[in-house]
């Protein structure tokens, strides 16, 4: 594997600083991106879909904060799942939109056997084990081990951050496979 360095020009820093405020909940975000630096909405899109191909952004996300939206409970529900069972109750727990996260994790043995987590949202700790117990019935998780992990306290939400305000972002680099 070769590494390149992805060249970023000055309108891409710029672009880069800006999104990772977050993008404007209006109509057209893209169109407000380009004019609060300068660019077209096409040029925006179109640098945008640059540094996604590069890899240099792997996607866009939302963060949701829960407790504003009323869900006062979360749970990070640990598994101890068989290598063999793994990918089919992975995809039975993912279906179920109260699951906001599913994904698999190395154990880390003898003290941590877990290596499936999900992530429960609720308005109350007995609603998320509500949700829990139909999942555990429904995917036929009954005989497997698992912890229910209830959060404490929120710490931080927010988005990758490459630079602080009026810092410019340095080139990325990015690994790409060797064509040769």
């Amino acid at each position: 594997m070769k590494m390149h360095p992805l060249q970023l020009d000055d309108r891409d820093r710029a672009l880069v600083a800006l999104i990772q405020k977050g993008l404007p909940l209006v109509p057209r975000p893209y169109a407000e991106l380009g004019r609060r630096i300068g660019m077209a909405e096409d040029e925006v899109m179109q640098r945008l879909d640059k540094l996604r191909l590069s890899g240099a952004i792997k996607r866009f996300g939302v963060i949701v904060r829960h407790r504003e939206l009323g869900y006062r409970a979360n749970a990070m529900v640990v598994w101890d799942v068989s290598e063999a069972e793994i990918a089919e109750l992975g995809n039975c727990l993912a279906r179920y939109p109260f699951i906001t996260l599913c994904y698999r994790r190395p154990r880390r043995l003898p003290h941590w056997p877990y290596n499936l987590f999900t992530m429960i949202h609720g308005q109350s700790r007995a609603a998320v084990c509500g949700k829990l117990a139909q999942v555990i019935g429904e995917c036929g998780l009954d005989d497997i081990p698992h912890e229910i992990l209830f959060s404490r306290r929120r710490f931080k939400q927010c988005g990758a951050r490459y630079c602080t305000a009026g810092e410019s972002v340095e080139p990325a680099r990015v690994h790409e496979e060797a064509t040769a």
